[in-house]
């Protein structure tokens, strides 16, 4: 008998019953690229594309293959800033929301 499942299966698990925990992976990920964790938030947002539109959906949404953008989001991915814009602008539809940036003073 299986006691453990596997971390992605639990991610959507969760992202699908749960909006605030999949927007939660979504502002989650953007503050890592703004702050300089670019690795983490691309593994991120590709849990949560697994998990919400799908790879296949993306390809289309996005009009790029979907094996370039399993690479874009990659630990050693890079995609540049209008794929990045593109992939965000798909998940913020698909979870409804909109993103908004504040700086505050590190003093």
């Amino acid at each position: 008998m299986k006691l453990t499942r596997d971390f992605k299966e639990t991610v959507k698990a969760r992202v699908q019953c749960d909006s605030a925990f999949a927007i939660a992976l979504l502002d989650e990920a953007v503050s890592l690229f703004l702050n300089g964790e670019p690795e983490t938030a691309r593994l991120i947002l590709r849990d949560l594309v697994n998990a919400t539109v799908g790879f296949e959906e993306l390809a289309v949404k996005t009009s790029k293959p979907s094996k370039s953008l399993h690479r874009m989001l990659s630990a050693k991915g890079n995609p540049t800033m209008d794929n990045l814009t593109i992939i965000l602008s798909v998940l913020r539809k698909k979870l409804q929301v909109d993103i908004k940036v504040q700086t505050v003073s590190c003093a």
